[in-house]
């Protein structure tokens, strides 16, 4: 089975949005989201092509956010904060 950056990242993204749909249930959610992001950044930092891998979920993440409903605030909020969390932490490999 041939991996790609899409099958690498998506299941993190989409650990990220479950995330996102706890904190507008209510739930505070800033340590799990910190943490998810973080052992996806842990992972991801292992392979050869870390950084285009972590710039694609950064970029993933920027993009959920973006086309997410705006009445959703909570939810875009957490997403847009793991996008920037994400981002930093690219920001050395590049």
């Amino acid at each position: 089975m041939k991996l790609t950056i899409v099958g690498l990242i998506t299941p993190h993204v989409l650990r990220i949005l479950d995330i996102a749909k706890q904190a507008e249930g209510g739930s505070n959610v800033d340590w799990h989201l910190r943490d998810a992001v973080a052992h996806t950044v842990r992972e991801l930092g292992q392979q050869y092509n870390a950084h285009e891998l972590l710039q694609a979920y950064a970029q993933g993440l920027a993009t959920a956010a973006s086309e997410a409903n705006p009445a959703r605030k909570r939810y875009v909020e957490t997403v847009q904060a793991a996008a920037a969390i994400a981002a930093r932490n690219t920001e050395p490999l590049g």
